[in-house]
């Protein structure tokens, strides 16, 4: 009996960890969770419960692992590749179909390279769903090299090492020889390495795991650092990226080997391998052009339907306004572009918008702070048309019928509501004789406001500031406005500094 459960630990420790949880579900025991606990909680299950029908169990899922290996087809005789470490669920384009073993309905894959981390295909039972990567606007997938593969720890190290072979086809080493360079040196047709969460239940963003290192047929690849923090107790962020391995692999038929060395902490991690094609912010701006631009009709229709009377809202919007300027750089308009998912009308310029989001991804509108990612971006039709047709303007404010107008540069506010200020330069308006106050060399003119009120505007001449008549203009509430430069002077009630210099005063008082 002793001999019996020393061959049994002994093939229980042998095994991978598809084994461990056929195992441990055939007992009912719990499959989840690292190799090492799986290997823990079968040892002791065939140290204290070690029936026949259990030794029986390992017997069989130790022949149907190592007796019927030698009967294994080689997928590519002439190209024979290691059996390395990666997961679980992945097949590559060109692999050999699946051969069925013999075993409790277990079917595994016979690959054109192997990726193993200790682990076989898991039973279809407990197969879990892919883990799934977001889609990089800036990165074209041609091929699938790997699908996401969990890494897995094999020891209790936090250091963990996960090694990988494969080889390109030649049809894959053709696509990157011929390829364009975006720069010297950097092929627009790359083989990228992508980490993420092992998380199922959606598409995932890259995540590096601590202590990350790559290394690719023994030279290391650099990895993007992490970027300073100037605020305290802040930890500083990295950026998470594909990794680039195309210069230091072999463009042939060779073998090319990666270990990915990373950190065990408690996290779960799985890795990809892409063929892509490397896009600028200039091709993604052509291809926007092309299938991303909204009709004006469409536009003008969500301009109707966002000032569309509430009959349950006491307030009606009459008019929303609109800037020609793009939030991101301050300049006009060249490509008005905003997310279908953002409630604004406001847009931004695509040409910077790509660019930034070229240098550092974050897929952020400037507007409304949420996200716009590429595929959500569109073209406003309507305001093109308008920053083409409204070229002396800033602003422009929509209509409650879809129509706009311009917003030209608005006249200054004054300190009273009654008497709005008036800038004139200095000029032979009307005929010149002495101000109402005193005010000798004063211009006179009688204007006519919006509201059909009349307007007196008087120009002093230099020779007023003298005279105690000068503090008149507070007294009377009349509002001035002064050009030139000199000390200030603010008015209790005003709040708006006057200037006391010499340089000519315009004045302006509504007359009653």
């Amino acid at each position: 009996m002793a001999a019996e459960l020393v061959e049994a630990k002994n093939m229980v420790m042998s095994f991978r960890v598809s084994d461990l949880q056929m195992l441990l579900g055939f007992v009912g025991r719990s499959k989840s969770g690292l190799k090492h606990e799986l290997v823990t909680r079968a040892l002791q299950l065939v140290q204290f419960d070690c029936s026949p029908e259990l030794f029986k169990k390992i017997k069989e899922l130790y022949e149907t692992r190592y007796a019927k290996k030698s009967s294994e087809p080689v997928p590519q005789p002439h190209r024979p590749l290691d059996p390395l470490a990666m997961h679980p669920t992945f097949e590559r384009a060109g692999a050999v179909p699946r051969t069925p073993l013999s075993g409790p309905n277990l079917d595994y894959p016979v690959l054109y390279g192997k990726y193993l981390n200790g682990l076989g295909r898991l039973p279809a039972k407990t197969l879990k769903p892919e883990v799934r990567l977001v889609k990089l606007p800036f990165f074209n997938m041609l091929d699938e090299l790997l699908k996401p593969t969990e890494l897995v720890p094999q020891n209790n190290e936090k250091l963990q090492e996960s090694p990988c072979i494969f080889a390109l086809t030649p049809r894959q080493v053709e696509l990157i020889r011929n390829s364009r360079e975006l720069q010297p040196g950097i092929k627009a047709v790359q083989v990228v390495l992508r980490i993420c969460y092992s998380d199922t239940s959606g598409p995932q963003e890259d995540q590096y795991p601590p202590n990350i290192a790559v290394k690719v047929n023994h030279s290391y690849c650099s990895v993007p650092g992490y970027y300073p923090s100037n605020k305290p107790g802040v930890e500083p962020k990295r950026p998470c990226r594909p990794i680039n391995l195309t210069h230091l692999m072999y463009l042939s038929s060779a073998t090319n080997r990666i270990t990915v060395t990373w950190g065990n902490y408690g996290k779960s991690y799985s890795v990809a391998l892409y063929l892509v094609r490397q896009l600028t912010s200039s091709e993604l701006l052509q291809r926007l052009k092309t299938i991303g631009v909204k009709h004006p009709e469409l536009c003008k229709a969500l301009v109707k339907e966002k000032l569309r009377l509430d009959p349950d809202s006491e307030i009606a919007t009459t008019g929303v306004r609109v800037s020609l300027i793009c939030p991101l750089v301050k300049m006009r308009l060249s490509v008005p572009c905003r997310a279908e998912t953002c409630a604004h009308l406001q847009c931004f310029d695509a040409v910077f918008y790509l660019q930034m989001n070229e240098k550092k991804p974050t897929w952020m509108c400037p507007v409304c702070d949420k996200p716009a990612p590429y595929d959500q971006l569109i073209i406003d039709g309507l305001l093109s048309k308008i920053l083409s047709e409204c070229k002396d303007a800033d602003e422009i404010e929509y209509l409650v019928d879809g129509s706009w107008c311009p917003i030209r540069a608005e006249r200054e506010h004054s300190c009273s509501p009654h008497c709005p200020i008036l800038v004139l330069a200095q000029g032979t308006w009307g005929r010149e004789r002495g101000g109402p106050h005193g005010l000798s060399g004063c211009q006179t003119r009688f204007l006519r406001r919006p509201d059909q009120r009349p307007l007196r505007t008087l120009v002093a001449s230099p020779a007023t500031p003298n005279s105690p008549r000068w503090r008149l203009g507070f007294e009377s509430r009349v509002c001035s406005h002064v050009t030139g430069k000199g000390p200030t002077h603010t008015h209790p009630q005003s709040r708006h500094p006057v200037s006391l210099h010499r340089a000519p005063l315009v004045l302006s008082q509504a007359v009653p």
